[in-house]
């Protein structure tokens, strides 16, 4: 397919692969939901723009997305500050949402700009983040816990097992809201396997925090599958913004 761009009422340009991309996953996303009775409206679309510049967001907030999931605080950072400083008056500011391993030295960082955490994987970086969030009582940060589906117990994530015991200390601090659970299918693994256990995982945690609902599973290789198990925030990077 040909690049090409278009203008729109602003003169800013847009990238028509990038809009037809997007195009073919919002409709994927509607099928898929049709198809197991949900609605497209249950679920939040969240575009992995690592590894793409400032621009890529911009492009994407004229297009009318507004959730961006980043995975290095680094990046993320800069990425975070150059949006806003070249924001159009008539765009409001993206939701980042961190989906990456989070290094405790980097949630002073990570708190600057993001306000949804998907990789909540370990007790040491829950005692950080209640640290860091009490300097300024009035913030808050959404979170999903983070679960290790493999039998690897140095790989980030908390084991199913002891997902209860780690959400009680969660639900404990006043300035962290518990949205639900995250997993990534592992590889050589049937996605509908790792699905199914997230599912569980989330059901479970709901009988103790009936508002900890939501499920951010999914990426460009399986999402459509993953709306098949209850999956509500879809992390996708690849299949909406290309290769780097």
């Amino acid at each position: 397919m040909m690049a090409w761009t278009f203008r729109i009422s602003s003169d800013r340009k847009l990238t028509s692969n990038l809009a037809t991309r997007l195009a073919v996953v919002h409709e994927n996303i509607d099928q898929a939901a049709n198809a197991c009775g949900r609605t497209k409206s249950d679920i939040e679309l969240i575009v992995v723009t690592k590894n793409h510049g400032y621009e890529l967001a911009l492009e994407l907030l004229e297009l009318g997305e507004s959730q961006f999931g980043e995975n290095r605080d680094q990046e993320a950072a800069a990425k975070a500050a150059n949006v806003l400083e070249h924001l159009p008056e008539d765009l409001v500011a993206p939701t980042w949402h961190f989906v990456g391993q989070l290094q405790s030295n980097k949630v002073k960082s990570m708190l600057t700009y993001s306000q949804v955490l998907h990789s909540l994987d370990r007790t040491s970086l829950l005692q950080e983040l209640i640290k860091q969030l009490a300097k300024t009582p009035e913030r808050k940060l959404s979170a999903f816990v983070e679960l290790n589906l493999t039998t690897d117990p140095n790989r980030g994530g908390i084991a199913p097992s002891d997902l209860i015991q780690f959400a009680h200390l969660v639900l404990e601090s006043p300035q962290i809201e518990l949205l639900g659970v995250m997993g990534v299918v592992g590889l050589g693994i049937e996605p509908e396997v790792d699905f199914e256990r997230i599912l569980h995982a989330s059901m479970a945690l709901q009988e103790i925090s009936p508002a900890a609902k939501f499920i951010s599973a999914g990426m460009s290789g399986d999402y459509e599958k993953a709306i098949g198990f209850g999956a509500t925030h879809l992390r996708i990077g690849t299949a909406i913004t290309g290769n780097r």
